[in-house]
């Protein structure tokens, strides 16, 4: 037994996610769009104004951490609910004692954990409350917030996206631990930098993941205090495989089913699926997911995989389980077994980073609209060919602003996408030459 296995039986203590959770913006880690000076959460900490928000980003991004931060540097009376394990009533408590805050010129913090796990109900009974501004509301949720989140309450929210951490902030997050944390600081564990590299890149984003997977390293680490290969391997597959829907082997799974269908093997994508389903998931996550995957890893090799995507998820909203499990299935077997192609996905990335290096060009004379006669006078719309008027329905002109012209869609040769490139080769051959 080592040192550092001793201190943690013989100590009760919190997590070590929870031990070194930041108190301040100062010690938060990532988020930097939100929390730099003269971004949105720092100007709000600045002005001691904060407002209702919602957090979407995923596991292990600092949306609770931020929540606490903005609370405690506000001074405001902090209430924090799970929308997985609270009710009404629970709400309604809070609602009565921000109500007598605001009569004593105290303001209230109500910060709700996956709020997309509120029922509507539940959600009309905090819409008041908001609106009136007995309370200000954080939600934090790892889902679309437009999908589950009523459009009044929404409405009177500001949504604020965070991004999964990079390896640079996990690596801080790390360092952090290892010398703030009372029992890592005291143990004298040794993690060289090959385990620690894969120890984050194991960790997908998710400063938790990481910090628990490190946790269990220490309760099997060896008489030398190294946590070697094994040991890190040893930790990454001993978590309990129940499957929580707020827990890591929820995103595990949607994780290993995403792949199963991307990479084409429909027999492990109904498998990963039926996991899933038998956990308690709900059919609508699933099905969002498929309508994403559609677009991203199949596109234009098969447009018919959008449309079924798209119609299997109005057909699970409106039946349910169980049955919401068979259209679920066909849909998984049909995505899984189409022939694959990120061309769109690809295509809109590389454009949209041209524009954040470039910036936004104007739009040349003959693409404008003219919808009044001064904008004729201007000359928009002037020398504009309507290629429907040609023999083909097509003509070769520029559609470009002046200075930009690229390829960035490049289809490949599968599925309805060798049409595509064949027709793109023919109409224009300077830029698909292949």
């Amino acid at each position: 037994m080592t040192k550092t296995a001793t201190l943690f039986s013989s100590i009760h203590l919190p997590p070590l996610a929870d031990r070194i959770r930041p108190a301040s913006l100062d010690e938060f880690i990532g988020q930097n769009h939100l929390v730099d000076d003269d971004r949105i959460i720092s100007k709000t900490l600045q002005q001691k104004k904060p407002f209702s928000m919602i957090f979407w980003g995923p596991p292990g991004s600092g949306k609770t951490t931020l929540a606490r931060i903005i609370a405690k540097s506000v001074e405001a009376d902090f209430h924090e609910l799970s929308a997985v394990s609270s009710g009404v009533k629970d709400l309604r408590n809070i609602i009565a004692t921000s109500k007598s805050n605001q009569d004593a010129g105290r303001s209230t913090i109500l910060f709700i954990d996956e709020i997309h796990r509120f029922s509507k109900s539940q959600q009309d009974a905090l819409l008041h409350a908001v609106e009136e501004g007995v309370l200000t509301l954080i939600g934090a949720t790892t889902e679309n917030p437009s999908f589950e989140v009523i459009s009044p309450l929404l409405s009177r929210c500001r949504t604020l996206t965070l991004k999964p951490l990079s390896a640079n902030h996990l690596k801080r997050v790390l360092d952090r631990a290892l010398e703030l944390d009372i029992i890592l600081s005291k143990s004298g564990v040794k993690i060289d930098n090959k385990i620690r590299e894969k120890l984050i890149h194991s960790a997908g984003g998710d400063a938790r993941k990481m910090l628990n997977t490190l946790e269990v390293a220490l309760n099997l680490i060896n008489e030398k205090g190294i946590i070697t290969d094994a040991i890190l391997q040893e930790a990454l597959q001993s978590k309990t495989q129940l499957y929580d829907k707020t827990g890591d082997y929820h995103y595990d799974t949607i994780s290993a089913f995403i792949k199963s269908v991307r990479g084409s093997d429909p027999d492990a994508a109904v498998y990963w699926l039926a996991v899933m389903l038998e956990g308690g998931e709900k059919p609508e996550f699933v099905a969002r997911r498929l309508v994403i995957l559609a677009s991203e890893d199949i596109g234009n090799a098969d447009p018919q995989g959008l449309t079924i995507a798209t119609t299997g998820f109005q057909a699970v909203h409106m039946i349910g389980m169980p049955e919401a499990a068979i259209i679920l299935a066909q849909v998984t077997t049909y995505l899984a077994s189409a022939p694959k192609s990120n061309a769109s996905y690809m295509a809109v990335n590389k454009a949209m980073g041209k524009v954040r290096t470039d910036g936004t060009p104007g739009v040349p004379l003959h693409l404008r609209n003219a919808p009044t006669g001064l904008m004729k006078d201007l000359d928009y719309g002037k020398d504009y060919n309507y290629p429907h008027n040609a023999p083909e329905h097509f003509i070769d002109e520029n559609y470009f602003p002046e200075g930009v012209k690229e390829t960035f869609y490049a289809p490949t040769h599968l599925g309805y996408e060798e049409f595509i490139a064949k027709r793109l080769k023919q109409c224009w051959p300077d830029r698909y030459k292949n």
